[in-house]
């Protein structure tokens, strides 16, 4: 495990800081970011989160607690939505299994994780409702249920390329790329 200090200062010099514009932006000490840095003293909470902040991180990437990289796991992750063509609710139940079992040891599934189960949840619940729907529409013999077809084609359709792309992305570059944020039925 990397001290919190030697990780800081790969991050501020990453971002091409000097201790003086850390400080500053963090509304910290120098000294205080110095002893930090050389691991003479480990920032508290409050101090902690100030120079996440201004370092545009997040307390988990400071505090990694041996996990790993694994763009690939991360690639697969995604992936893992498309389980719905196998089983159903697979789209759920297989990004599940998957977050459980190495979210902890993975860096960045524990966010990507979250956001992926909240989408594809949601997604579920929209599929179920506009095939519900549908099928009161047509016992009812009611007509005009065209935009339902349209509705659910464009979920499915959205839960294919959605995953694909990012997983794409992901692959391509450093960075994680999310599934937009709409209701959050799982936490972090």
């Amino acid at each position: 495990m990397n001290n919190i200090g030697t990780k800081i200062k790969e991050i501020r010099k990453r971002k091409g800081l000097s201790q003086e514009e850390l400080a500053e932006t963090a509304k910290v000490n120098l000294r205080t970011i110095q002893r930090i840095e050389n691991n003479e003293s480990e920032p508290r909470g409050g101090t902690l989160n100030l120079i996440c902040s201004a370092l545009g991180v997040t307390t988990e990437d400071i505090f990694d607690y041996g996990k790993v990289e694994d763009k690939s796991y991360l690639v697969l992750f995604h992936l893992s939505a498309l389980a719905s063509f196998l089983m159903p609710l697979g789209n759920i139940i297989m990004p599940l299994i998957m977050w459980f079992n190495k979210k902890e040891k993975i860096s960045g599934l524990k966010t990507l994780g979250a956001n992926v189960l909240n989408f594809q949840i949601l997604s579920t619940i929209l599929t179920y409702i506009v095939l519900l729907g549908y099928v009161f529409i047509k016992l009812n013999h009611i007509s005009g249920y065209n935009w339902l077809i349209i509705l659910f084609v464009t979920i499915y359709l959205l839960n294919i390329i959605l995953p694909v792309i990012l997983a794409i992305r992901t692959h391509k570059s450093n960075t994680i790329k999310y599934y937009p944020k709409l209701i959050p039925f799982i936490k972090e």
